[in-house]
């Protein structure tokens, strides 16, 4: 069963396990954009430190997503 279908550029999740990883990923990328944003001094001290934590994880995601969306032209 697959987790994801992609729609266009973007995966979407379609089951439960897709949803999850989906979630604890954004949750994460706020927690970081939160924190550094707490002690920064501007918009870009912000985006210099959160930068190192989000695009990782999102790249992570989209790869997960990757490797676990449904072929083209299946339908679910």
């Amino acid at each position: 069963m697959p987790w994801f279908r992609r729609i266009g550029w973007f995966h979407v999740p379609v089951s439960v396990p897709g949803v999850i990883v989906t979630v604890v990923a954004l949750a994460f990328c706020a927690q970081v954009f939160w924190a550094t944003d707490r002690n920064s001094h501007s918009v870009t001290d912000t985006l210099y430190r959160a930068y190192p934590f989000i695009i990782p994880t999102l790249l992570l995601l989209d790869w997960v997503a990757s490797r676990t969306t449904a072929p083209q032209g299946t339908r679910r």
